[in-house]
């Protein structure tokens, strides 16, 4: 068992303060940074007293003032560390900067390089740490550093016709200027039947001179530009009605549901309710001896196949499906050990993605071939799901929390053993497509992470997931080598100009 890459990240940025090197610590959860500012701060503290100030958490979530001060700090040498989400990755000046520690890979050769570039910015020597977690892809590069070193940076995968992303940009442009007949023409093919839509909603009115927004509101407070989908919670402090800050809706019932802890700029809170219609979850200040984790439900349909290929006797397919998944409970876990304390169900409504998704089956024969018997069936496909969702941000551009998985001994609509990913934003973002025509390479790597890790029955740097709603169970390492390497057998090669 290796130290987490959370404690790691933070011995280094109390060292780099305590030298007075000016440094950011990247890091890919709100509370990641959060837990690392905390434990630097308390680490410092121990060696001056005045030093504790000199560090900060810097997150999507704060108010927009709370953002702009951590700004200054930075920028002016205030503060001497920093441990941020990738918020401050892009189009902000943060330079000056002496060091960079990237705390796990951060999904995409491109945002290692961006998070990297942030150190040296006027020409002096510069240090830039990649701190390896507990991850299938991380554990990966570590064993073969050419998949970053040797390789371009991604080809980037979006698309732009998906309506849930175009929409919300369409009104954003609209409450600018005026959409004109030529504007559209930038915007792509799909404008015209999506600016009817907008009309009928009354968010668009259409007069001589273009569409026009119709709202006093800003088109930002309504729409998601990113394409998230709903309206931001809002975190409010019960006692004095405070805003602390907002969560994303997607996000909303597993990071700040009834009895979630929340970390705001080093303070910890108790969620004591989570309105959904008001979009509100009020806080009141804690300190719980333990952290929050939810657990949730997951059930997946195939609404359209688009494409369908043999692999032997398995199928390769590319299509849409609708998945439902709940928040059904969540566990208390003890701070430094995280060990279970407890499980507290909870009552929240399902909530439907429409997306898109990339499944393959197996047939019996198959599974003979491979020595998997219903016994451990559950868990090889589930191990296999994990760390094939581990694996795919190093073949499309995409983070492991931009996607999702299920995996079913045996699925109703494909009446075979299945295993999806799909796309975890509404109507897709290519993620998936990209994985279906990077298949062959996609699973080879996602075999090899999980074949070379040296633990004797899965981990959290080969099958284990922090994702996972049921706890990480069932798991089957080495029936998952089996499958895949029976898969793989006869998987067809992959159209040129695929390759990662």
């Amino acid at each position: 068992v290796r130290r987490t890459a959370t404690a790691e990240t933070a011995d280094l940025l109390t060292d780099l303060t305590l030298q007075g090197v000016r440094s950011v610590a990247f890091v890919r959860s709100r509370r990641g940074a959060e837990l690392i500012s905390v434990i630097a701060k308390e680490r410092l503290a121990e060696v001056d007293r005045s030093l504790p100030k000199r560090v900060a958490a810097y997150r999507g979530g704060y108010l927009p003032e709370e953002r702009r001060a951590l700004e200054r700090a930075l920028h002016s040498g205030e503060l001497l560390g920093l441990a941020a989400t990738t918020a401050l990755e892009l189009g902000i000046d943060v330079s000056g900067l002496d060091s960079v520690v990237i705390c796990g890979y951060p999904g995409t050769r491109a945002s290692l390089w961006q998070q990297a570039g942030r150190a040296g910015r006027s020409g002096q020597g510069a240090l830039a740490v990649l701190v390896a977690r507990d991850d299938p892809l991380d554990t990966y590069l570590v064993h073969h550093p050419e998949a970053l070193f040797r390789q371009p940076v991604e080809s980037t995968v979006l698309d732009p016709d998906n309506p849930y992303v175009l929409t919300p940009h369409l009104c954003a442009a609209a409450a600018e200027l005026p959409l004109t007949e030529p504007d559209i023409a930038l915007f792509g093919p799909a404008v015209p039947e999506l600016l009817p839509q907008l009309e009928a909603a009354k968010l668009l009115r259409k007069r001589a001179s273009g569409w026009h927004w119709t709202r006093r509101e800003r088109a930002a407070d309504l729409a998601d530009i990113r394409g998230g989908g709903g309206r931001p919670v809002q975190i409010v402090e019960e006692g004095t009605g405070r805003l602390l800050g907002t969560v994303d809706a997607a996000a909303a019932h597993t990071a700040v549901h009834e009895g979630a802890v929340h970390l705001h700029q080093g303070r910890t809170h108790l969620v004591r309710k989570l309105d959904l219609e008001d979009s509100v979850a009020l806080v009141e200040q804690a300190d719980p001896p333990y952290s929050t984790v939810a657990r949730d439900t997951t059930a997946i349909t195939v609404l359209e196949t688009d494409t369908e290929i043999p692999w032997g006797q398995g199928r390769l397919c590319y299509g849409s499906v609708e998945v439902t998944n709940q928040v059904v409970s969540f566990l208390r876990r003890k701070l430094i050990t995280g060990e279970v304390l407890g499980e507290t169900k909870l009552d929240l409504p399902p909530r439907t993605l429409r997306t898109r998704a990339v499944w393959w089956t197996v047939t019996e024969d198959q599974l003979d071939a491979a020595r998997i018997n219903p016994e451990i069936l559950g868990g090889a496909l589930h191990a296999a799901e994990h760390a094939s969702i581990g694996l795919l941000p190093l073949f499309a551009t995409c983070d492991r929390w931009d996607i999702g998985g299920v995996s079913v001994p045996l699925h109703p609509d494909t009446l075979l053993p299945t295993v999806f990913v799909y796309d975890g934003h509404p109507g897709g973002a290519g993620f998936a497509e990209r994985a279906f025509h990077t298949a062959r390479s996609w699973l080879t790597a996602t075999r090899e992470a999980i074949a070379s890790c040296e633990c004797e029955a899965g981990c959290p740097s080969c099958i284990q997931s922090p994702k996972c709603g049921n706890g990480n169970e069932p798991l089957h390492k080495r029936g998952a080598v089996r499958l895949l390497t029976e898969l793989l057998r006869a998987a067809p090669p992959e159209p040129e100009g695929t390759k990662r």
